[in-house]
């Protein structure tokens, strides 16, 4: 039996017998079915007598308090929620709205205090929920819902994160939070199961019962990776964990990075929301592979949502308008508000924000958390922003008198007062700084800034004092734009990437950068910032600051962590500092992988033309390729990869492609098929003379092979989930035909996929035994696979010199030339065939060492320079089609 259609309210919460007995709510010590849920509610609904009454809950995270939730949304009573706890908050409440039963928690059940047979309120047919606005618990100002704002939330909440039944989340938030209701309306609309629970993070119980009751998600705020990382989460072993959710405040764009590169190590996705309660909860949302690379974005709307970005006047910055079904009725300040239907049908929601050039919304300002003092518009998120870039945990809040700052931790207040004053451009007498043992919080975890302002006046150790600014000035943005040096950043970007729309939040690789661009950028990018940070390709331009900055404002390196080797150690320091210096002087690191390149090449050039031979650093290149296509090919939307995808294809083939016609035109060497790149596939079998190209046609087909498989959204999502084990398998695949398993035609090298996709493991290897399987691996695969022992240990040593060292030293004099020739390497493979058989005639082996040698140089040369005209034409085309493709986008917002 379940509540007839005529009088159920939100769609879900009517039909939950749909489910059966899946198991709907896990307790400690039992697990109620769908079933017996809906008997549960049924048997509520009916208490409430007949008729709408306002019903006000103490919600709880407990079963009572669900099934008076769930049966006020079914049987449409509207329901006023209550902070948890009770107290002055929950009574102001009661009071202003005068509710017809109050609903409260008693010894683990609810007690029904009816104060009415029959309600005295009327209420609009629509209405089915009120909620405190953020910010302002136990004020009278209430958010008023609406049945299909509530059911289409949930649908869009449940598409976005792809729920299932199998799936089951933990209750980290009380349902008194909108946030945490939306969590369980999600999962019981599509049938999945909620593991109810008060018990926080902190408790060791909470991860016992993660893993006993295989908890697939949990929801968080940002204080809640504090409390994570004081439990050590980063080492736990939770099979079973999905997703993470994050919403209920802005989480700090390093946070948001470490945790999306932790899921992806573990297995589990991170999903960044964005939502106000006058949207029943979410707005937007990040995709999870955007993280790593736009963590300072909310993201897009969520399905069936829109935004549109509002002029402000007086401000650089628009407003955040949002459209879509979830948005309130309107507010409610009296109780005649209650039979009120729909004011708005669109929300603005008072963040300033910007659409950036992937796509993604970023929220850079508060339109209400400014104040003008002296004259002067101050951006209270900014000022928070100024403390956290100098290392300090702070909340602000403030009016037009001045400002309030509560400050965690022991620093010199005077010291950071003076600071601000300066930074800010406002009187030292405008600025109140208090130490605090914790920021203050709501209930729902989000700062109260009300109680900031309530603080006491300045004690006694916070005294007026004077000193110059540590820290950076910011941008209209808010995101730190510390000094000059990103600028330099941005200018080192700008003129390798061909870019000119650089933004402080954008990324190497969201730029498209990739292995070819690598390498100039790197090399230019440790000489303006005075060293390299690990995982700096994914790091936005605002965060590339040089290492004097960093060290005055006391920002912490550990936020750079690699993308690619992260477990990978630092060298130790010296007990030698003074042989240290001389070793510094002499020698500089550069990463292995460049450093590779420009060795095989050599070695490549000089095998060939005869210089002297060493063969098998042609493959040591296929495992670099792969260990860079994990590194500038994986992130970013499926769609938005694709085309970063085939754009590194068309770099590789194009000049070849034109080369090779070269070749075909005064030569007899080769036939259309070389033209084309399919000479493997179609040519002589064997090795011959048309073979000489086999590197460059077997990486093209490689790499389309990959666009092409990753763009299928179930291997995508594989490749996210399981993003270490997936070029495993598709390596395993082409072990086959390695050890003729299965035998196909494969003219030229042999099978090399598997030596791409270790290069690719290698890339992702970040824990100690990850390394050591895929050495094991290597050690399993790589020797016998030619007949030449050195030449397989060649290979062998390349690929555990690229997986287990981070750096390579180089003589600082060799610096740019090593640079020079990784950058130009393919170049210089494509051309080296036309031009040292101008110089070497005959037989090498009666050319004199100098003629060699002279023609491995003019080789080297060549492709430099081919290299150096190639990046100028290609950077001028993809400027040309980029205006191109602005001209519809254009023409499209003229006024007709």
């Amino acid at each position: 039996m379940s509540i007839q259609p005529d009088v159920a309210g939100v769609a879900f919460a009517a039909r939950l017998a749909s489910f059966g007995d899946r198991p709907a709510v896990r307790l400690a010590a039992e697990t109620v079915t769908y079933a017996q849920l809906a008997v549960r509610v049924e048997e509520m609904a009916r208490s409430f007598g007949d008729g709408r009454r306002l019903i006000a809950l103490e919600a709880e995270n407990t079963l009572p308090s669900l099934t008076v939730y769930l049966a006020a949304l079914a049987s449409r009573q509207p329901l006023l929620i209550l902070p948890s706890g009770g107290g002055q908050a929950a009574e102001a409440l009661i009071s202003a709205y005068e509710p017809d039963i109050v609903a409260r928690s008693v010894d683990g059940g609810v007690s029904l205090d009816v104060r009415r047979e029959h309600s005295g309120h009327e209420f609009h047919p629509d209405l089915a929920l009120l909620l405190s606005t953020s910010g302002s618990t136990g004020a009278p100002k209430l958010v008023r819902i609406s049945a299909g704002s509530i059911q289409a939330n949930a649908a869009a909440i449940a598409q976005y994160l792809h729920l299932r039944p199998e799936d089951r989340a933990a209750t980290t938030l009380p349902l008194s939070y909108c946030y945490g209701m939306s969590v369980v309306n999600s999962h019981l609309l599509v049938g999945a199961s909620i593991a109810l629970t008060d018990l926080s993070v902190v408790d060791p119980c909470f991860w016992e019962l993660m893993r006993h009751e295989s908890v697939t998600s949990f929801a968080a705020v940002p204080y809640t990776f504090d409390l994570l990382e004081r439990v050590g989460f980063e080492r736990m072993d939770l099979p079973s964990l999905r997703y993470i959710t994050q919403a209920g405040g802005r989480l700090a764009p390093e946070r948001v990075r470490s945790y999306a590169q932790l899921g992806q190590e573990h297995g589990w996705d991170l999903f960044v929301m964005y939502g106000q309660t006058e949207a029943t909860a979410r707005m937007a949302y990040l995709p999870p592979d955007e993280a790593a690379e736009h963590p300072h974005a909310i993201g897009i709307p969520v399905p069936g949502g829109s935004f549109r970005l509002e002029p402000v006047p007086g401000l650089d910055d628009c407003e955040l308008v949002y459209t879509g079904p979830n948005v309130m009725l309107g507010y409610a300040e009296h109780p005649a508000d209650l039979a009120r239907g729909r004011d708005i049908t669109e929300l603005r929601t008072g963040d300033l924000a910007r659409l950036g050039p992937s796509g993604l919304y970023e929220i850079v300002g508060r339109r209400s958390r400014f104040v003008k003092i002296v004259g002067l518009r101050i951006d209270l998120g900014q000022v928070e922003q100024i403390l956290q870039d100098l290392g300090v945990t702070a909340a602000v809040a403030g009016t037009d008198v001045g400002l309030v700052a509560a400050v965690e931790g022991n620093h010199e207040l005077p010291l950071l007062a003076k600071t601000l004053a300066h930074d800010l451009g406002v009187p030292r007498s405008a600025l109140e700084l208090r130490r605090v043992e914790a920021i203050p919080r709501l209930a729902n975890g989000k700062t109260d800034y009300q109680a900031i302002l309530a603080l006491a006046p300045a004690d006694a150790d916070a005294p007026p004092g004077a000193t110059t600014p540590p820290g950076g000035k910011h941008d209209g943005g808010g995101a730190p734009s510390a000094a000059a040096s990103p600028d330099d950043a941005r200018t080192i970007f700008i003129d390798v990437l061909e870019r000119a729309d650089v933004a402080d939040t954008d990324t190497f690789v969201s730029l498209g950068g990739d292995s070819l661009s690598y390498v100039a950028a790197s090399v230019r990018l440790e000489r303006a910032l005075g060293y390299l940070p690990h995982g700096w390709h994914l790091m936005p331009v605002c965060e590339l600051t040089p290492a004097v900055e960093r060290e005055r404002s006391g920002a912490s390196w550990s936020n750079a962590r690699p993308h690619a080797g992260a477990a990978r150690e630092e060298p130790k320091a010296s007990t030698h500092p003074g042989r240290q210096r001389r070793a510094k002087k002499l020698t500089a690191s550069m990463e292995t992988g460049i450093v590779l390149r420009a060795v095989a090449i050599i070695f490549i050039v000089s095998s060939h033309v005869g210089l002297f031979r060493w063969e098998g650093t042609a493959h040591v290149l296929i495992a670099v390729a792969g260990y860079n296509f994990a590194r500038f090919q994986l992130a970013g939307a499926r769609r938005e990869r694709l085309g970063r995808q085939l754009k590194a294809v068309a770099r590789i083939a194009l000049p070849s492609i034109v080369v090779i016609s070269l070749a075909f035109a005064v030569t007899d060497d080769y036939g259309w098929h070389n033209i084309f790149l399919l000479n493997t596939l179609v040519g002589p079998q064997g090795w011959t003379d048309m073979s000489r190209f086999w590197f460059i046609e077997i990486l093209v087909h490689i790499l389309l092979g990959m666009a092409a498989l990753l763009a299928i959204p179930a291997l995508d999502r594989a490749q996210r989930r399981w993003p270490w084990l997936l070029p495993l398998a598709l390596g395993g695949v082409d072990l086959l035909q390695r050890f003729d398993v299965v035998e196909l035609p494969y003219p030229g090298q042999g099978p090399v996929l598997w030596l791409f996709a270790l290069g690719w493991v290698a890339a992702l290897s970040r824990t100690w035994w990850q390394r050591s399987a895929t050495t094991v691996a290597a050690f399993l695969t790589i020797p016998g696979f030619f007949t030449s022992e050195p030449r397989s240990a060649t290979v062998l040593a390349g690929f555990l010199v690229l997986l287990w060292v981070a750096t390579l030293p180089v003589p600082r004099g060799l610096h740019r030339l090593t640079a020079l020739l990784a950058s130009s390497s393919l170049y210089i493979y494509v051309t080296h065939w036309l031009v040292y058989p101008v110089i070497v005639e005959g037989n090498p082996g009666s050319v004199p060492q100098a003629t060699l040698g002279l023609a491995v140089a003019a080789s080297l040369a060549a492709g430099i320079g081919y290299w150096a005209l190639v990046t100028k034409i290609m950077g001028a085309a993809e400027r040309w089609l980029g205006r191109r493709r602005q001209l519809p986008r254009r023409s499209q917002r003229q006024p007709t």
